[in-house]
C-alpha cells in the first residue's frame, strides 16, 4: 500500500512512518510543521537507511491535498493532522474548529473526489468523558467537555454518516489512551515546542535539569497513591496499531471505533519513580492543586483491538521511560 500520513512530521506520525515502511509499505508524509520540525525528516532517514517522501502543506488547501494524493497514487490516509491540547482548545476554540473539522471536511472532498476511501483516523480517549465504568471499552457512552475533545467527537460521527452515505468507505477511528516513549534509537519522540502540556516529556525536560519540578496536579484521588490513574501506551506500540489497522481497512468496509491502550492504569507517582530509575536520580516534583475536569482514573479495555487487528501493547512503562530518557539525551531541549 501507499499511505499518506497527515500530520506525519509530529510525535506519533513519524513513528508510525517508520512502522510502516517496516512493514513492507510505502509511505507519504504531509505536514506543515506547525508543531513538528522539519529535522525529523533527516532523523527518519537516519532510522529506515533510505530516503523519505515528503510533501509540505496544510490539510486545509483542497488543490494541494488533492494534488498530493494524485501525484503519489495514494491507497489509504492516516489522519494524523490536528491540533490537541485541551487548554489551547479553550483559549482558542475557532483555531481548532477550523484545523481539525474544516482541515479534516478539506481532506475527505479531495480522497472522495479521488476515489480512494480508506481512513484510519487519529481520535482520543477523551471522547469517554468521564468514566461511568472501567475499563473503557468502546461501547462506553460518549461525552465531551472542551472544543478539543468536540472536535474528535465531530470527526468521528462525520465519518460515521460518510460510511452510511457510502458503503464502499473503510474507516477505522483509532482511540489514543497517552502516548509516551521514543523510538530505541533515541533520535525521534515528543518534542512539543514551549512547555510541555503532557506529563512525560514535562518529566523529561524536568530530569534533564531543563524545568525546576514536575507538578502533581492533586494527591487526593481515590486511587492507590492517590495521584492521578492513567492508561500510558509506548508510541511505538500505538504506531505498530497504525499498520495493523490499515491493513485491516484493505479488507473490510464501514467505520469503527478501536481503543489501542495496554489495559493497565499508571499513576503520576509510578510514572516519576519509573523515570528516576530510567535516569538514575531524583526527579524533583511537587503537589499543587487538582485540575478542573480531571478523573480520578482512566484505562482502556483494548480487547477489540486485538480481535480485530491482532494488536497487543508489548512494551511496559520502564521501556517506556527508558525509551523517553534515550531520547532527551539525544535531542536535548533548550
Amino acid at each position: 500500500m501507499r499511505i499518506l500520513l497527515t500530520g506525519g512530521a509530529g510525535f506519533i506520525g513519524s513513528h508510525t512512518a517508520v512502522e510502516i515502511v517496516q512493514s513492507g509499505h510505502d509511505v507519504v508524509i504531509f505536514d506543515n510543521f506547525s508543531n513538528s520540525d522539519a529535522s525529523v525528516l533527516e532523523r527518519l532517514e537516519r532510522i529506515l537507511g533510505r530516503p523519505v517522501t515528503f510533501e509540505e502543506g496544510d490539510i486545509r488547501d483542497y488543490s494541494r491535498m488533492r494534488e498530493v494524493l494524485q501525484k503519489h497514487n495514494i491507497d489509504a490516509v492516516v489522519h494524523f493532522a490536528g491540533l490537541k491540547a485541551v487548554g489551547e482548545s479553550v483559549e482558542k476554540p475557532l483555531e481548532y474548529y477550523d484545523n481539525n473539522i474544516t482541515g479534516t471536511l478539506t481532506l475527505l472532498r479531495a480522497m472522495r473526489d479521488l476515489g480512494i476511501k480508506r481512513l484510519i483516523f487519529s481520535s482520543s480517549a477523551t471522547v469517554y468523558g468521564t468514566p461511568q465504568y472501567l475499563p473503557l471499552d468502546e461501547n462506553h457512552p460518549l461525552s465531551v467537555t472542551n472544543p478539543y475533545g468536540r472536535t474528535k467527537l465531530q470527526v468521528e460521527e462525520i465519518l460515521s454518516d460518510l460510511c452510511v452515505s457510502d458503503p464502499e468507505w473503510s474507516v477505522v477511528c483509532l482511540r489514543y489512551f497517552n502516548p509516551i516513549g521514543a523510538h530505541e534509537s533515541g533520535l525521534i519522540g515528543e518534542n512539543p515546542r514551549g512547555i510541555p502540556n503532557n506529563l512525560l516529556p514535562y518529566v523529561a525536560r524536568v530530569a534533564a535539569g531543563i524545568l525546576p519540578a514536575v507538578q502533581v496536579f492533586g494527591n487526593d484521588y481515590d486511587t492507590p497513591d492517590g495521584t492521578g490513574v492513567r492508561d500510558y501506551i509506548h508510541v511505538v506500540d500505538l504506531a505498530k496499531g497504525h499498520v495493523n489497522a490499515a491493513e485491516y481497512c484493505s479488507c473490510h468496509k464501514g467505520w469503527i471505533a478501536i481503543n489501542l491502550g495496554t489495559g493497565v492504569g499508571y499513576s503520576v507517582l509510578d510514572i516519576i519513580h519509573a523515570y528516576e530509575k530510567a535516569c538514575g536520580k531524583p526527579v524533583p516534583y511537587k503537589i499543587v492543586a487538582r485540575r478542573p475536569g480531571d478523573v480520578a482514573s482512566n484505562w482502556a479495555n483494548p480487547q477489540r483491538a486485538l480481535e480485530l487487528l491482532g494488536w497487543k501493547a508489548q512494551y511496559n512503562l520502564q521501556d517506556m521511560c527508558e525509551h523517553s530518557w534515550n531520547f532527551q539525551k539525544n535531542c536535548p531541549v533548550e
